[in-house]
């Protein structure tokens, strides 16, 4: 009888941790561990299936990610063998930690789902955990932390792609992070749309203020507040500017304690575990891309070609569309991240399904790389409450950059699965090159899109692309004249013209 392969999820477990005492508090492999469990109690068959795994992915955490979030307690040597020590797991599975990445939740059940169609393998798990709000807690009470764990064995494979999301040159200018990233991308939008700077403001606030309604009704999110769009957009001491046009309401909420994991394998091995069919949910559809790799090579600001390409190949592949989606988590570390994937899917902003199932990242919480495996979970949840319904997951990694998409339904396939080679659509994406990209620019030039950015005291400096008199693009820093910094908060500067110098490799854009 032939085996059939296909790829199924059958146990899912999230964990919020609310422990304002950083001694009492589960250090990030055990909050890790805690989901994975909670994922086995999931599958009815408990801690067991643990010593049958044959594949764990642990998913990158931000303290081995990104300077801003560089833990001071120690560091796993070996953070996927931590995990599996924890679980009592084979021995003989294949350990993987990923590379960074918001996507990378989405981009593994994708992986593994094909692998588990191919027959390499048979029963995975795909965990993540973050506790960046105890790291912090402890460093603001002066408490020691012992999160140290060194094995002998240092030996775990890495999946995904490994190199930073910015340029020198653009490190130079100060735009090496999200926080710098998105609000520019934001801008862009706005020069899009054609909107004011207030008109804006209350666009973004009233999106976000919806999804923080679903947060305000998820027992698991961090935020579990109901924000008006007026509390998000109005700037004030608690809710200050972090990246123009961005306050703080908007921008992901990384300081969280969260976990979650989720357990896979095929529709044969489910059945040799006696995993109730009611656990199933299928992935019925898939795709993976990014686009250009550096936001200096982009087409444009306001756009991801990739995001089009991966829905289109995903809708494909589950023989639907995006009127035929029941529910629907779109990644929304940011406002630009919901706006463009809306635009790029042809969702109305407005439309009357939720845009988010958990509450988003500002607002149910964004555990650094891993929030994509709790929409997952989340979704899991919601299918198996509606029997044959669909439903979507989106995943962004870097800045609008690495796409990935899930379509979910407790309804069996139709027929084999079977993922496109993304290698054949990604040549679609690579072709489309924005402006040529200078390193040094003078003389006369405009504003393409830009930021400001703040600390607690108020603006602090500048980035902005920009288009030289010849149609060449560069990035540039402005004047840090406080005066010049606030006005560019209150007044339009999108194609503002001005002058742009460079000294000592670094290129300055002075407007006039």
């Amino acid at each position: 009888m032939k085996k059939n392969n296909t790829p199924i999820l059958i146990g899912c477990g999230q964990i919020t941790q609310r422990e304002d005492d950083p001694e009492f508090a589960l250090s990030p492999i055990d909050l890790t561990a805690k989901a994975c469990i909670e994922a086995s109690k999931d599958t009815t068959i408990g801690n067991n299936i643990f010593s049958k795994l044959d594949t764990i992915v642990l998913i990158r955490s931000f303290s081995d990610t990104s300077w801003r979030f560089k833990c001071p307690f120690g560091k796993y040597n070996n953070p996927p063998l931590s995990l599996a020590n924890r679980l009592k797991a084979n021995n003989r599975a294949k350990l993987i930690y990923s590379f960074p990445g918001g996507n990378m939740p989405q981009w593994s059940v994708n992986k593994l789902s094909d692998m588990i169609s191919r027959g390499q393998i048979e029963l995975a798990l795909i965990a993540g955990g973050e506790a960046l709000y105890t790291q912090k807690n402890a460093m603001r009470k002066n408490i020691n932390l012992n999160w140290n764990e060194n094995h002998k064995n240092k030996n775990f494979d890495s999946w995904g792609i490994n190199k930073p999301g910015w340029t020198e040159i653009e490190d130079l200018h100060n735009m090496n992070g999200a926080i710098y990233a998105y609000p520019m991308i934001e801008n862009a939008i706005r020069g899009r749309l054609g909107n004011n700077i207030d008109n804006h403001l209350n666009y973004m606030s009233g999106i976000f203020s919806k999804f923080s309604k679903i947060a305000s009704t998820n027992t698991l999110a961090d935020r579990q507040k109901h924000f008006s769009a007026k509390e998000i957009a109005t700037v004030s001491k608690s809710n200050p500017f972090i990246g123009f046009p961005y306050t703080k309401l908007m921008n992901a909420n990384a300081y969280i304690d969260q976990s979650a994991a989720l357990i896979l394998t095929s529709v044969d091995k489910a059945k040799e575990l006696s995993i109730p069919e009611e656990k199933w949910i299928y992935l019925h559809g898939c795709a993976d891309a990014y686009d250009h790799w550096y936001m200096s090579n982009r087409i444009n600001f306001h756009s991801s070609p990739a995001m089009s390409i991966v829905a289109r190949e995903s809708f494909k592949m589950a023989n639907t569309g995006i009127n035929e989606i029941s529910f629907m988590d779109l990644y929304s570390c940011f406002p630009s991240a919901v706006e463009i994937a809306c635009k790029e899917m042809k969702i109305n902003i407005n439309d009357s399904r939720n845009l988010t199932i958990t509450g988003g990242l500002p607002y149910f919480g964004g555990p650094g790389n891993n929030y994509v495996t709790h929409s997952i979970a989340e979704m899991m949840n919601l299918l198996r409450d509606n029997p044959g319904k669909k439903g979507m997951v989106t995943a962004n990694g870097n800045y609008i950059t690495k796409q990935s998409i899930g379509i979910y339904s407790s309804e069996p396939l139709k027929k084999q699965f079977q993922i496109k080679d993304p290698n054949i659509y990604q040549k679609e994406i690579n072709k489309n090159l924005g402006p040529t990209f200078i390193q040094t620019a003078e003389g006369k030039a405009r504003i393409e899109t830009y930021t400001v950015m703040f600390d607690r005291e108020g603006p602090i400096f500048s980035i902005i692309f920009g288009i030289d008199s010849n149609g060449y693009r560069f990035i540039a820093n402005t004047p840090n004249d406080k005066d010049l910094l606030l006005d560019m908060t209150k007044s339009d500067y999108l194609n503002k013209a001005g002058i742009v110098t460079n000294k000592n490799g670094k290129n300055l854009f002075t407007p006039r």
